[in-house]
Formats: structure tokens, C-alpha cells, sequence
């Protein structure tokens, strides 16, 4: 009997603490793995504005960089301190999509370096099956 009240009053205490801080579940990242340009084009079309809060590497131009993760502006403003509605911060990784000997970026071992090497080949694949039509209809 002394097993089960102390079982029902740590399930009591868990839960009390649980309704008190929250369950701790993350929301997903609706921006996060988008390009930078992708992100900006449809917060605009949101009526929100992106501001960089931080940015990893500096290989890529702007529109070019990875969003790694994003969340709405924590802040106040105004003499009314009424929250900032309309500003989502975005951190970026502006490295290579893939690193070589010469700049930093993603391992080739990584998901995202795989990712991004399959994607190279692939285009690399369409590139050379679209030069051999285009040179196959300059020879009738």
C-alpha cells in the first residue's frame, strides 16, 4: 500500500510541474532548410518582415544562404510595450553546400552534404541530356 501512494504522489507531482512550466514540446520550424530569398518571399506575402539574427559562414550571397532556424521577435515596443507582431528572426548558414579543400561547408558525409551532391548530379545529368538534344537539333 506504501508502494502505491508513493507512485500516485510522484505521478501527482509530475503532473503538477507539467501543467505549471509546460510540456517542453518544440514546435516544427516552418522556415528552417528553405533558402534565404524562399523565406523572405513568403513572409512578405504574410505581411511579415525577416531579419537576420544571426548568420554562420560567408561563402553564399544572402538569397543563396540556408535558413537553419527562425522564431517570431521576442520583443516590445512603444510606450504602450506592445509585442513585435510582424518580425520573424532567421538564422543562416552561409557556407558551401558542400566543403572542399578550399571553403567550409557541409560534410559530404552529412544528410545535407549527400542532399546536396545528389542534386549537383542530377543537374549535372539534365545539363548534359539538354546539350545532347540541343546539339541533335543543329545537326537536321
Amino acid at each position: 500500500m506504501k508502494t502505491i501512494s508513493s507512485v500516485a504522489g510522484a505521478f501527482a507531482v509530475t503532473a503538477g510541474l507539467t501543467m505549471i512550466f509546460g510540456q517542453g514540446i518544440a514546435a516544427a520550424d516552418d522556415y528552417a532548410g528553405q533558402k534565404y530569398s524562399d523565406v523572405t518571399s513568403k513572409l512578405s506575402d504574410a505581411s511579415l518582415k525577416g531579419v537576420i539574427a544571426s548568420r554562420t559562414g560567408d561563402i553564399l550571397d544572402d538569397s543563396d544562404c540556408i535558413v537553419t532556424s527562425s522564431e517570431k521577435a521576442p520583443w516590445i515596443k512603444g510606450d504602450d510595450f506592445s509585442p513585435v507582431t510582424d518580425t520573424v528572426l532567421l538564422n543562416l548558414n552561409c557556407n558551401a553546400t558542400v566543403a572542399s579543400a578550399k571553403q567550409a561547408g557541409n560534410s559530404a558525409g552529412s544528410p545535407e552534404g549527400r542532399a546536396a551532391i545528389a542534386a549537383a548530379q542530377q543537374q549535372a545529368q539534365q545539363d548534359q541530356a539538354q546539350a545532347a538534344s540541343d546539339a541533335t537539333k543543329g545537326k537536321g
